[in-house]
């Protein structure tokens, strides 16, 4: 149980950074080497994995809280309205939903973080 109370703090900012590649790869398969400034997104999190700063870990969590709560309301407004939509379509809206709400999760998780950091 210690050795996974020690590395569940990583979780939030490996999910960015798997994210960040993912995002990277399918930019990179269609757009080439434009894909390239998409890896800078990824500095604070390795950063935060090697030399974790309360302050950039607060500001990344709270940034993210903020788009997330963004894309939460986006989502919702989307998945309200009443349009019939293809399997496709309802399939793509019930994985960004998944994609959106654990967006979320992290970034509150970070900021768990630096918050039982401080006290």
């Amino acid at each position: 149980m210690k050795l996974i109370n020690k590395y569940s703090k990583f979780i939030p900012y490996l999910y960015f950074i798997a994210i960040i590649a993912y995002w990277f790869t399918r930019v990179n398969r269609s757009e080439g080497i434009t894909a390239y400034p998409i890896l800078l997104f990824g500095i604070p999190f390795i950063w935060q994995l090697i030399k974790p700063s309360k302050k950039l870990n607060f500001s990344l969590g709270i940034i993210f809280v903020c788009l997330s709560s963004y894309l939460i309301l986006a989502y919702l407004s989307e998945a309200l309205n009443i349009i019939n939509f293809s399997c496709s379509i309802e399939k793509f809206i019930m994985y960004s939903g998944l994609f959106v709400f654990t967006n979320f999760a992290m970034a509150l998780w970070m900021i768990r973080n630096s918050i039982k950091k401080t006290f």
